[in-house]
């Protein structure tokens, strides 16, 4: 994709989120009788501006990574006599705390939404089999077998592979043991495996099934190529179109997974490769280019493509899932539940040190994410905005001065002690979180930037 097209996804996926986080603030006030001068989404210099009936200014500014909105404040300004009872300051602590709480958990109800729209289409999906465990593994030392079917991860039911990484993911930075239910092939109750991991995923970037040394079915494909891109690697270094793979890294490839999965792992890294061209072996080495994928992690490329064929997926393998409204509503809700749980339990896990600082992501990532997405099709891609909304609504009500949790940490304390905390105070506190979030976005773009040219 080019960069304006990741822009435009990242604007697509952003500008909602931001909008109607502004909007719960903006919407609980007006209820409430405060009134609200400006309503703008995105900070800087305004690209478009005008007055509505109700008074207000609503505007869209240049700097697409937030927004806010600005009520009649006397802390803030002078505020004419006929709109002091209208005024924030004015109102008692209880409507402060819901005007500033609204914004955060419009973007976790909206997040529902999303997930609710998602589970309203139904699925098709592989079923949770395992395909492929590499020896010397957890998951080979543990027993885990080519077509066991994973029912449960750590007494928790898995029904597809999202909900499998995201049990997995819930164990990030820890040690011990995963507990696997699986079915085996002639079994007719499940057994418990147990996998045992250290310091799990505690690097940026680790894929959770593979940490673990095993990989779900995929209907196999013959490893011969269909196109070589004239600029690639393969191009330069032999490879032709046609060409079967029959041996790389000194290893039989028996299906194009295991070729791309040699390929994947060894940028920069030469290694020899058989071929069948024209029912003869040619003998070759290749060196795949490193590039970067969505999130910047480093993998190899040759600049390929797979030969057309048709792919045959055996009945047993595929499951269907479709659910009424109300089943959907409540699967969203407990998907919403269980990111939220997940997004506090990673972030103390960062705060111990379990987990790797550079884990944190940024704006620029977050772009390359939504324009992938945005390639891949509109399910992922409202299934990335949920995700960001879980994000943007529990970070904004981490009790850090500066954002809405720590504005509502300000309330409470005026709500126990019958007044306001002192000036002097609410000023330390703001200077202090607004160091710490000028930390965070730093390392987050630093993080970015290694990713991309690291």
């Amino acid at each position: 994709m080019s960069i304006l097209q990741i822009i435009l996804a990242a604007i697509i996926v952003l500008g909602p989120l931001i909008a109607i986080h502004e909007f719960g603030h903006f919407w609980t006030a007006r209820r409430l009788g405060v009134k609200v001068l400006t309503f703008s989404i995105g900070f800087g210099p305004a690209l478009a501006k005008w007055r509505g009936k109700d008074g207000t200014d609503y505007q869209i500014a240049t700097i697409p990574l937030g927004g806010y909105v600005r009520m009649a404040d006397e802390r803030e300004g002078e505020v004419p006599a006929e709109d002091i009872p209208k005024a924030f300051n004015r109102q008692p602590v209880w409507a402060r705390m819901a005007i500033v709480a609204a914004g955060p958990l419009i973007n976790l109800a909206f997040a529902v939404f999303l997930f609710w729209i998602l589970f309203l289409q139904g699925t098709e999906s592989l079923k949770t089999v395992v395909g492929q465990v590499k020896p010397n593994t957890p998951a080979a030392i543990a027993g885990l077998k080519v077509g066991d079917e994973i029912v449960a991860v750590d007494g928790k039911q898995t029904h597809d592979w999202e909900a499998i990484t995201y049990a997995l993911v819930n164990r990030v930075g820890e040690n011990g043991t995963v507990t696997f239910s699986v079915k085996s092939a002639n079994a007719t109750t499940p057994q418990d495996v147990q996998l045992a991991i250290k310091n799990y995923l505690s690097k940026s970037g680790q894929d959770p099934l593979l940490s673990l040394g095993f990989t779900p079915y995929q209907p196999p494909l013959k490893p011969i190529i269909g196109e070589v891109v004239a600029s690639g690697a393969a191009a330069q270094q032999g490879l032709k179109a046609g060409d079967k793979i029959l041996n790389a890294q000194g290893q039989v490839i028996n299906t194009w997974q295991d070729f791309v999965e040699i390929v994947r792992t060894s940028p920069e890294k030469s290694f020899p490769v058989i071929v069948e061209r024209a029912g003869q072996p040619v003998n070759l080495t290749l060196t795949p280019r490193m590039e970067r994928d969505e999130v910047g992690n480093k993998e190899g490329k040759l600049g390929i493509a797979l030969q057309q064929q048709p792919i045959v997926i055996p009945p047993e393998y595929i499951q269907h899932q479709q659910f009424n409204p109300w089943t959907a509503l409540v699967k969203a809700s407990q998907k919403t539940y269980d990111l939220i749980v997940m997004t506090l339990s990673s972030l103390g896990k960062m705060l111990m040190g379990l987990i790797g600082l550079d884990n944190l992501s940024g704006p620029i990532t977050i772009a390359k994410v939504a324009g992938h997405t945005a390639n891949i099709g509109w399910q992922a891609m409202i299934g990335f905005m949920a995700l960001l909304s879980v994000s943007l609504g529990v970070l904004n009500l981490l009790p850090i001065p500066v954002l809405d949790g720590g504005h509502l940490v300000y309330y409470a304390a005026e709500g126990i002690m019958g007044r306001p905390l002192s000036e002097q105070v609410q000023q330390m506190g703001l200077k202090i979180g607004m160091a710490m979030m000028g930390c965070l976005m730093f390392l987050a773009i630093f993080n970015d930037l290694s990713r991309l040219f690291g």
